[in-house]
């Protein structure tokens, strides 16, 4: 355990991503609880401790509806049902819903469907088709990118998850149903490379910290970019981190051989979202750079007030994934959506593409379309995302679309705002019992999401030690000593900072996954070892 705690800066584990570094962390925690019989606090993966009620409830409950509409084509003693047929649905639901008014779910079902119809202007036989066969789960997705009214709702959805209610003008966004934003993040980088818009050695940047995978992704070998780092090391006078970005390094995308920004906004781990200046410096950058390319990742902006997106900002330019897996505490589930604006700069740039290359995208496209050239750049996606091939067997599950479908309903039904009101007051007291046990109380930020929280020891080392004891600290242990010395001193699982860009002697806490009396343990447990570090200081000082 020494060798770990008190191991030499050049550490083989200091290579290892933090999320296959946990492992090893949970194990020296483990070993604590075990001897102090004290809980396990695991602060390192960030899969939320919350469910969201009302749509799960629905699901299951329309389920039960589903099931009927089955038995009434087929029902053999020996458990084999029919599949729903079409027509007349509507009248059938209207009368189910009275007759079962008090199960759970159904008057979240009443509402949903209502909503449907006078917002939406859903055709209610087409809408309950979709929905029965949906969720009994008895047909390929049709069409594969997404079925039809789960793009109509979810796109109205993100209208306020990453739009704030205000989405641009004259804009569309199309929808792909993936498993996850993490799906939707590889078949991002698939396409991107199968369609020449991104070649090997190619110039990229990517805003840090940033999620891991956006930083391991570009170094495998069938991509090898050439990498910039924008850094969100701005600060205040005092020396705190903004988690913010210097306009001087962004405008260093307006040099052309940049061809794409990927963005995890708000950030991962420091957990804010992009302040407003930066998003004009970004709509200055494209202007000099019309055909930059821009992914961002926004699963953490519902935790934002008012968040909006670069997709809303800069749609033209940009690729939004959106996981619902944490607002609705839904990392099982595996629903997200990736959203491209209608008229876009990716179908624009393979329009431009060299007639040798055009060749090449026409024979590789030729089994799905005799019009290879009008194939959409989202419709590409979905063709790679299962080898072109079986292109006809492509989309998420139905039952997970119309789940995801019931997830957007819950918010837009929601006129009240409830849940995303007491959702963001949640998280807050989190970050507050974690902040003020560690000592300190950090002034309000309307751009924090504080679904986790970076800490930067090496600051807080500087401030209530001094420089000296800095110096020590950087020159005699490896930044990890921290990380594995909670986890064997306290049986508390953070993970480095520096495995996401962040600063070296910085450390990752999620804020998702303990209740808020954990937190007031893990501040006092974080404060602890780092006067732990300083008491081994004064007594070398003295010998």
């Amino acid at each position: 355990m020494d060798n770990l705690i008190n191991s030499p800066i050049d550490n083989e584990l200091s290579k290892l991503s933090p999320f296959e570094l946990k492992g090893k962390i949970i194990e020296m925690a483990d070993e604590k609880v075990k001897k102090a019989a004290n809980s396990l606090l695991n602060a390192g993966r960030g899969n939320p401790n919350w469910v969201s009620d009302a749509p799960r409830s629905a699901f299951f409950a329309f389920g039960q509806f589903a099931m009927t509409e089955c038995h009434r084509t087929l029902s053999l003693p020996e458990g084999i049902a029919g599949t729903p047929q079409k027509g007349g649905m509507a009248a059938r639901f209207e009368t189910w819903m009275r007759d079962n008014a008090s199960m759970p779910g159904v008057d979240f079902l009443r509402k949903a469907y209502e909503y449907c119809l006078m917002e939406l202007s859903a055709d209610p036989d087409a809408l309950l088709d979709e929905w029965t066969d949906g969720i009994v789960g008895d047909n390929y997705p049709t069409p594969p990118r997404i079925l039809h009214y789960t793009e109509v709702i979810v796109r109205k959805y993100l209208d306020w998850a990453i739009c704030a209610s205000n989405p641009p003008k004259d804009v569309t966004f199309d929808l792909f149903a993936v498993e996850g934003s993490t799906a939707g993040m590889c078949y991002c980088f698939d396409v991107l490379k199968q369609n020449h818009l991104l070649e090997k050695g190619d110039a990229i940047a990517i805003m840090v910290p940033v999620f891991t995978p956006y930083i391991e992704i570009p170094e495998l070998n069938e991509f090898e970019y050439t990498v910039l780092d924008i850094d969100a090391d701005a600060t205040t006078p005092d020396g705190l981190h903004t988690w913010q970005y210097k306009r001087a390094d962004i405008e260093k995308l307006k040099d052309p051989k940049y061809k794409m920004l990927f963005v995890t906004n708000p950030s991962n781990p420091p957990s804010y979202a992009m302040a407003p200046e930066t998003v004009e410096a970004l709509k200055e950058v494209v202007k000099a750079n019309p055909r930059l390319m821009i992914l961002t990742d926004d699963v953490y902006g519902t935790f934002v007030k008012g968040y909006r997106s670069l997709a809303a900002e800069l749609p033209y330019n940009s690729i939004s994934c959106y996981s619902f897996s944490k607002y609705f505490g839904a990392t099982g589930w595996r629903v997200a959506v990736t959203a491209v604006s209608s008229d876009n700069v990716f179908d624009k740039l393979i329009s431009e593409l060299p007639d040798d290359k055009k060749k090449q995208l026409e024979e590789r496209y030729q089994s799905l379309t005799i019009d290879v050239s009008g194939l959409k750049f989202i419709d590409r996606m979905v063709a790679e995302s299962r080898l072109i091939a079986l292109n006809h067997t492509a989309g998420l599950s139905t039952p997970q679309q119309i789940q995801m479908s019931f997830f957007a309903l819950s918010t837009l039904i929601d006129t009240a705002d409830t849940y995303h009101e007491r959702m963001i007051k949640l998280i807050h007291s989190r970050y507050d019992a974690l902040w003020k046990n560690f000592g300190f109380s950090m002034p309000d930020d309307p751009l924090r999401a504080d679904y986790y929280s970076e800490i930067d020891m090496m600051i807080w080392a500087k401030k209530l030690y001094g420089q000296e004891f800095a110096d020590y600290l950087d020159k005699t242990y490896n930044p990890l000593a921290i990380v594995f010395r909670l986890a064997s001193e306290t049986g508390s699982v953070v993970l480095n900072g520096d495995g996401f860009d962040g600063p070296r002697w910085s450390i990752r806490v999620s804020l998702a996954n303990l209740n808020e009396d954990d937190y007031v343990r893990l501040g006092k447990n974080i404060r602890q070892i780092l006067e732990q570090f300083a008491d081994e200081w004064k007594a070398s000082k003295k010998s």
